[in-house]
């Protein structure tokens, strides 16, 4: 059975830097970003990859059912039984397609979602600040929050109900989240 933690959190809150670091650090967890796998995906010229890159490429959601088969595709690969995802899910109904994938027949079990919790100032700063790409400008930026928040509530609350949610504060050092986080996924595992 693999223990699938989730980690979500707005463009800029540092949920990918924070997963890699504490998959690198151990030999039992697995991390995969959904935005890179979703990149690696457009970079391969595949004709799923040109319809991923013509979502992406506006800051919009990656179709359901593409995503769905990504991710889960990835964590069945997964090298180890822990793995980790960031950047998921992103909309109530990518959220209830997982979950309703994620049966206890499915040989994954969804142990936590962790939200990074940063404000949107800090976030907008962050992905200006790095500008790794096209799609890190005041307007994509400005679509990718909105499409972050407007579904946020959702999430936050079909979590919680289930009682999974684990919130941390994303504007302290990269040291200080990843030993929080860390040491949590290690309680869980």
């Amino acid at each position: 059975m693999k223990k699938l933690f989730l980690i979500i959190g707005a463009p800029g809150s540092g949920k990918t830097t924070d997963a890699e670091l504490i998959a690198a650090k151990s030999e039992v967890i697995t991390h995969y970003s959904a935005g890179d796998m979703f990149r690696a995906e457009v970079a391969s010229g595949s004709e799923q990859g040109k319809i991923i890159e013509s979502f992406i490429s506006k800051g919009n959601i990656v179709p359901i059912a593409i995503a769905i088969e990504t991710i889960v595709s990835a964590i069945k690969k997964a090298p180890t039984d822990i793995v980790i995802i960031d950047g998921y899910p992103r909309s109530k109904e990518q959220m209830e397609a997982l979950d309703n994938y994620l049966t206890p027949d499915s040989g994954v079990l969804l142990t936590n979602v962790i939200e990074v919790v940063v404000s949107e100032e800090v976030a907008h700063d962050r992905v200006l600040g790095r500008a790794r790409g096209a799609d890190d400008n005041t307007e994509v930026f400005d679509n990718r929050m909105k499409v972050y928040t407007d579904p946020l509530k959702l999430i936050q609350d079909f979590y919680e109900a289930k009682e999974m949610l684990v919130k941390i504060n994303g504007e302290r050092s990269i040291e200080t989240i990843v030993t929080e986080m860390e040491a949590f996924i290690s309680s869980k595992i």
